[in-house]
């Protein structure tokens, strides 16, 4: 019988810009054993048979206990990763709208949520969510594709 060969498949993740005037909701990772201490935004992997934009509607309700309208979400940008532990496909999205008041919903690996302007983040911000709130900051209105982390550089950035 033939061996058929494995497929290579990549880690899904969306992230939300949740934007208020010129700050942005960053939440301080704690007890994940990744990148606890620093800063990066209400994110999260996609769970297998659900959309992009479900999976920013599902992660905002489990981390920050607010709802969202598919209809006031943007998809901002996409973002291919190479990591440590190998490549990721990032799908990043922002909003201003949102019903609810937002609160720590998941304090076991949260131990801050904290606004903060676009054009002055904490120096610890995850670097890859720190390229791309730099991205979205300068072209707000305009989707962008970048890679990230590759050999030879920064990578490609269609911003």
């Amino acid at each position: 019988m033939p061996v058929t060969p494995t497929r290579f498949t990549l880690p899904c993740a969306v992230h939300l810009f949740l934007v208020r005037g010129g700050e942005v909701l960053l939440l301080r990772r704690a007890n994940t054993g990744y990148e606890d201490g620093s800063y990066s935004v209400v994110a999260g992997h996609l769970d297998g048979g659900e959309e992009v934009v479900a999976a920013v509607i599902r992660e905002a309700r489990e981390e920050a206990g607010i709802a969202l309208d598919p209809a006031d979400l943007a998809i901002i940008g996409v973002m291919h990763r190479r990591a440590d532990d190998g490549e990721r496909i990032d799908f990043f999205l922002a909003t201003e709208r949102w019903r609810g008041t937002i609160t720590n919903a998941e304090p076991h690996k949260c131990d801050e949520l904290a606004w903060f302007p676009l054009d002055a983040l904490p120096a610890n911000v995850i670097p890859y969510v720190r390229r791309a709130l730099d991205t979205y900051r300068r072209t707000p209105t305009k989707c962008w594709f970048e890679s990230y982390g590759w050999s030879g550089g920064n990578g490609w950035s269609g911003a």
